[in-house]
C-alpha cells in the first residue's frame, strides 16, 4: 500500500472557520476524514499533518523522504514566499503535488505566484475539499 503525506501548512487548521466563503464550511476535521477514506478507496494510506510553522513543513518534508511515497503539500500562504519550503520539496526524492483549496489565480494579485509550483509534480487548485482527492488520483497515476 502506497503511503502518502498530506501536509497543510498555515490557518488551515481553522478551515470551515476561517472565510468559508472562500474555503468552505468543512471542518479541518471533516476535511481530514474524507483524505482518508479517499485514500483508502485508492488502495493508499494516508497521514494528514497540519502546522502553522514552516520549519515544521519542512522537516516533516525531510522525513517524508524516507517514510512515504509521496507528498500533497497545501502550503498556504508560505506558496507564495518560503524558498525554504521550495528547497525543501526539491530535495526531496518523492513525488510532491501542490494543492489549493481555493482557485488562488482568481483572488488577490498576490497569491497567483507560487514559489513551490516549479519543484512539484503538479498543483490542483479551486476545487474546495476535492483539491485533495484529485491530489490523491493524481498521486495514484504518478506512482504506476
Amino acid at each position: 500500500m502506497k503511503k502518502v503525506l498530506v501536509l497543510m501548512g498555515p490557518n488551515l487548521n481553522l478551515t470551515g472557520k476561517r472565510q468559508p466563503q472562500i474555503y468552505g464550511a468543512a471542518t479541518a476535521d471533516d476535511i481530514n476524514a474524507q483524505i482518508v477514506a479517499a485514500a483508502k478507496e485508492l488502495g493508499q494510506s494516508a497521514e494528514v499533518f497540519q502546522t502553522n510553522h514552516e520549519g515544521v513543513l519542512v522537516d516533516k518534508l525531510h522525513w517524508a523522504a524516507d517514510n512515504c511515497d509521496a507528498v500533497i503539500l497545501n502550503a498556504g500562504a508560505l506558496t507564495h514566499y518560503s524558498f525554504a519550503l521550495r528547497d525543501a520539496v526539491a530535495a526531496v526524492n518523492v513525488p510532491v503535488v501542490e494543492v489549493h483549496m481555493s482557485n488562488i489565480y482568481a483572488r488577490e494579485e498576490f497569491r497567483h505566484t507560487s514559489v513551490i509550483s516549479a519543484v512539484c509534480a503538479g498543483t490542483i487548485c479551486g476545487f474546495g475539499v476535492n483539491s485533495y482527492i484529485l491530489a490523491l488520483n493524481a498521486v495514484k497515476g504518478l506512482l504506476k
